[in-house]
């Protein structure tokens, strides 16, 4: 049986618990509710929680389990060669098991007991079957592949057996306690503040499971690669090694240029973006009528959908070689790709993220505000400018920086628009790159993962991140400061 099929089997038991607990429990008191301590659906959760979540919890840890339990005795039927061998050919041997055992679970059980003969071709057999091989396998890897077979059928077994006694076991174990003075509220309320705290900690777990796993590769780059030479490197020419060359030394892995690019290009981007995003929430929040809103906010916001690879498509073939023709006229060099076509490009992307946001945030700020400043003499524009802008000022650097962290992300628009040519330089009408463009490029071919060439992507993530996060503290301070003002 499936694990979904499994799925499906415990939900319905608990589904049905949960009719049973009810009932039970309006039949505890006759019918009259008011004698229960919680109300009767309160009990036909409880029953349904214990038929489901023991059972669910079982499936789950057993899935997880069970994997590296089959796999460390299929290992250990292998010939002692193999066992004691390189990691690469067992890792190898293990994935040919894998295929076979895939193979022969298409195979009926006659075509099954056929494989145990060492004269039966059992690749002929399983092409026969619809099952091709891509190598003619070894009688003792085909033995391994039975053996994971069985062990695989086996497991699903007794987890079917398991599972499904267990909710039968908590189904009975609830109905027997549902009683008229049982706290069902309380248990059912209990599991759900932990299922609360539970989701809540996903996101943190995440992001402490990102930030340790780049935090350990950058470990390892940094003892082949001085950390001095990368922050402060200002070439970048990582001389890339094809895998098992074994030469994966050399290379220069000056993070400056890529830093500079990425802020650059951002900047940039934000000059176009926060401007005219923000100028366009004041004006459809203070300025424009019912009409004019309703159809400008979705215009506008229709940007944010658009792909960034459409961005990034339209960046080099339409607005950059326009950006190069209009620069030839004018006498400028502006290359088809580089830092005005990208920032540009991904200014207008930007601008939804702002308006958007912006405009929300000013419509959020208290209209007594603005009455009182009415109130006072001051016209429209002054209050916009002292009142109702300031009052708003934590919600816009908030929008701001949202736009600034998506500017930080972006690739596409910067592969297509910037090139990837890693340029320390402060004209913008030449080709530059960014961190997150390099971190795609290293991580991208045949290469070596212990190589310097590969490793140096982690510590590119964990420069962007901490750069990030510092983005995100001063944020934080910046609308700390503001918001006590107006609280």
């Amino acid at each position: 049986m499936s694990t979904s099929l499994l799925f499906l089997i415990v939900i319905a038991l608990g589904i049905v618990g949960w009719f049973l607990g009810n009932w039970r429990a309006r039949a505890s008191v006759g019918g009259k509710t008011s004698a229960l301590h919680s109300r009767p659906g309160y009990y036909g959760a409880y029953v349904l929680l214990w038929t489901t979540l023991p059972a669910v919890f079982l499936i789950i840890v057993w899935n997880v389990l069970s994997p590296i339990a089959v796999s460390s005795l299929v290992t250990a039927k292998l010939p002692e060669n193999i066992q004691n061998g390189p990691e690469q050919a067992r890792a190898l041997t293990m994935s040919t098991v894998r295929m076979i055992e895939n193979g022969l679970s298409k195979l009926s059980p006659e075509d099954l007991d056929k494989t145990a003969d060492p004269a039966t071709d059992v690749k002929a057999l399983l092409m026969s079957k619809g099952a091709p091989l891509a190598v003619t396998p070894e009688p003792f890897a085909v033995d391994a592949a039975r053996y994971q077979l069985t062990l695989k059928n086996s497991s699903q077994l007794l987890l079917t057996l398991s599972s499904i006694g267990l909710a039968a076991l908590g189904l009975a174990f609830a109905l027997f306690q549902v009683s008229p003075k049982l706290r069902s509220r309380n248990a059912v309320e209990t599991v759900a503040l932990a299922g609360l705290l539970g989701c809540s900690m996903v996101a943190i777990l995440t992001t402490l499971g990102i930030v340790l796993s780049m935090l350990f590769e950058s470990i390892h780059f940094f003892s082949i690669v001085p950390i001095q030479n990368f922050l402060f490197g200002t070439v970048w020419d990582p001389r890339f090694s094809s895998a098992g060359s074994g030469s994966g030394g050399g290379g220069e892995f000056g993070l400056l240029p890529l830093l500079w690019g990425t802020l650059y290009i951002s900047i940039v981007a934000l000059l176009v973006a926060v401007p005219v995003g923000l100028f366009s929430a004041v004006y459809m929040s203070e300025y424009a009528s019912r009409g004019v809103r309703m159809t400008a906010k979705p215009l506008l916001e229709i940007l944010a959908g658009i792909p960034t690879i459409v961005y990034g498509f339209f960046a080099l073939i339409t607005f950059g070689p326009l950006l190069r023709d209009l620069g030839a006229h004018v006498g400028l060099s502006i290359s088809a790709t580089s830092v005005l076509t990208a920032g540009l490009i991904m200014g207008v992307m930007l601008i939804p993220f702002v308006s958007s946001l912006s405009d929300d945030i000013i419509n959020a700020v208290p209209q007594s505000l603005r009455e009182g400043s009415y109130g006072l003499g001051a016209t429209q524009s002054e209050t916009i400018k002292r009142v109702i802008l300031p009052a708003a000022l934590p919600g816009i650097v908030g929008a701001i920086l949202l736009a600034a962290s998506r500017a930080i992300g972006e690739t596409m628009i910067v592969v297509l628009a910037a090139g990837i040519a890693p340029n320390l330089t402060l004209n913008p009408f030449e080709p530059v790159t960014t961190i997150t463009v390099k971190i795609v490029s290293q991580l991208t071919g045949d290469l070596e993962f212990n190589s310097p060439q590969t490793l140096v992507a982690f510590a590119l993530g964990l420069t962007l991140f901490v750069f990030t996060l510092a983005l995100n503290i001063y944020a934080l301070y910046i609308v700390r400061k503001y918001r006590e003002q107006y609280e």
